[in-house]
């Protein structure tokens, strides 16, 4: 029940309306089954005289009585037509009420999935970003889709669970007015199969948590596989796909045969038991207690809804424990986020008008040194070029100046200005940044290049084509740029993608254009064109290229070489 307590308190305008409207259907309904007992009367008792009514019927129930009485202070003979309208009248406000506390659960089972998604997504942006490199994609992509599915259900069958435990609890109600020592009966009996059963609920719970692990490990692992289909089907071995995630899919489909066979045996057990109790109760009431043949069918009513009611309780308890472990999965992912959140940033407004200095930064990942006293000057609007071989630091450096990294000695500065002094999301939305990846969408080249932002207009878009020198295959494609580039860009060259990766960083006009290893993967003519791009920029915004190929240290006004930690300066057209 803590996952109950906790979505009532993340929601509680909502569950409180739901709980309330709950509340009064069961009371009504309550009052239109307080007339099943003197109807029933009516109809098998027949009047000795025509002068005998259904006012002198149910004289053996208190709760007859008290509904007769209440009839005929409102001025109506009670009647069989009577009855039936206050049966049908409880019926209409019953499911009136009940429609209104399920479009309450409704909203908030939407509601629970969209905002654990929200939730996650915002932790995990918000995280160190070497807490974000440690997080495996299929992991967040499980969390945000098919964990945020099942802990909604989880909440929509622990609400229905809620309003099942009211509807039972009226029925006792009502079979204790009646006949007490029968609806306690059937109270300790329902507990009493309830405990017999538990067992299963248990079971239930733990399929549910192998299923919630086991699914993150294939979605894990189905995700990376899948970044890897082109060069798997290339040498003829997609068929390792099938065996890397043959465990995994086992022991998800193990976990989910406990989990049926768990629900089924439950469903199954209920019915048996309830069959039993029924037919003992009625025999009892009936033979035994010699009680009116209309007081033992209302019996025998009740008792068979305490004990269906009972019975749906504890499959709808089964069935949230088996999703619960979802919601605390996610839970849990949040929380480690948090915990990992970046360091908030200064409150200065960031500017680029004298350049950037990196002065004595050390820098180790784990216990390797990886930048040791490095200095390095960028003046603004030079073309700087970092080369170096794989493993010396240049993205290291890249990633300390953009923030996402911090010094273990020494310092950034902007302007003169430290970094961490500074607005750091403003200092971010100043740069434009192409990775080696050329990630792009499956979508048309607009939205690659806007990244659907409402700010950038066609025009924006094009403009930054032009500036990256790819408007002129753009504009020959058959819808220009509204066509689309295919899956990751499949449709357009290696060159061609660079170059949309770079109007993605110049749309929005930055200060700083950083090229990580952004060359790497073209030919050496599709290089020397980007770099020609690059030179035609310079002065416009400041570039800053990393790379280890040689033809951005010919390009650049400036360059410095890594070695063992150290920057060493090979160009300088300024100097």
């Amino acid at each position: 029940m803590h996952l109950l307590k906790t979505f009532a308190r993340a929601y509680p305008l909502q569950s409180a309306v739901m709980l309330f409207a709950l509340l009064i259907a069961g009371l009504i309904e309550g009052v239109s089954l307080t007339a099943l007992l003197p109807l029933l009367n009516q109809v098998l008792v027949k009047p000795d005289t025509p002068g005998e009514g259904a006012s002198e019927v149910g004289a053996d129930s208190g709760v007859g009585e008290f509904l007769l009485g209440t009839i005929e202070a409102m001025g109506f003979t009670p009647s069989v037509l009577v009855l039936l309208i206050v049966i049908l009248l409880g019926a209409i406000l019953k499911g009136g009420l009940t429609l209104l506390a399920r479009q309450k659960v409704g909203y908030i089972v939407a509601h629970v999935a969209t905002d654990l998604r929200l939730s996650m997504l915002r932790a995990m942006l918000a995280s160190r970003w070497e807490y974000f490199l440690h997080q495996p994609v299929g992991r967040l992509t499980n969390s945000m889709s098919i964990e945020a599915v099942r802990a909604a259900n989880a909440y929509l069958h622990g609400a229905t669970l809620i309003s099942l435990i009211i509807e039972a609890m009226v029925y006792l109600t009502i079979a204790t007015l009646v006949k007490w020592q029968a609806a306690l009966v059937a109270l300790l009996v329902g507990l009493l199969i309830y405990w017999l059963l538990g067992r299963l609920v248990k079971a239930s719970r733990r399929a549910g948590k192998r299923q919630t692990k086991f699914t993150q490990s294939m979605i894990a692992r189905l995700a990376d596989t899948l970044l890897s289909v082109k060069p798997l089907k290339s040498m003829g071995r997609e068929r390792l796909v099938n065996t890397v995630l043959m465990s995994e899919t086992k022991n998800i489909n193990r976990a989910l045969r406990r989990e049926v066979l768990s629900a089924e045996v439950l469903a199954a057990g209920q019915d048996v038991l309830f069959a039993l109790v029924l037919v003992m109760a009625i025999y009892v009431t009936l033979v035994k207690l010699e009680l009116p043949l209309a007081t033992v069918m209302v019996l025998g009513f009740l008792i068979f809804r305490i004990l269906k009611k009972t019975g749906r309780v504890q499959r709808n308890y089964q069935k949230m424990a088996v999703c619960e472990s979802a919601y605390w999965s996610i839970q849990t992912t949040i929380e480690k986020a948090d915990l990992a959140a970046e360091p908030p940033g200064g409150k200065l407004t960031p500017t680029l008008e004298e350049g950037i200095e990196v002065t004595g930064v050390r820098f180790s990942y784990d216990d390797k040194r990886i930048l040791d006293e490095l200095s390095i000057s960028i003046p603004a609007g030079s073309f700087t070029a970092i080369i170096g071989p794989s493993g010396s630091g240049k993205t290291t450096i890249v990633d300390l100046i953009i923030g996402l990294l911090h010094p273990e000695n020494g310092s950034v500065l902007i302007d003169e200005v430290p970094l961490q002094d500074l607005d750091m999301l403003q200092w971010r939305r100043s740069i434009g940044y192409v990775p080696q990846e050329t990630v792009l969408l499956h979508d048309s080249i607009f939205n690659n290049v806007s990244l659907a932002d409402p700010g950038i207009s066609e025009a924006d878009v094009v403009s930054a084509l032009q500036a990256a020198e790819a408007w002129a295959f753009t504009e020959k494609l058959p819808e220009g740029i509204h066509s689309n580039v295919g899956e990751r860009g499949g449709k357009l060259s290696g060159g061609q993608r660079q170059r949309i990766m770079i109007a993605r960083a110049l749309v929005h006009r930055p200060r700083l254009l950083i090229m990580d290893e952004a060359t790497t993967a073209l030919d050496p003519q599709s290089e020397a064109a980007i770099c020609q791009t690059l030179q035609k920029l310079r002065g416009r915004q400041t570039i800053l290229a990393i790379s280890h190929q040689p033809a951005l240290l010919e390009a650049a006004d400036r360059a410095y070489r890594l070695q063992d930690g150290h920057a060493l300066l090979e160009k300088d057209l300024a100097g």
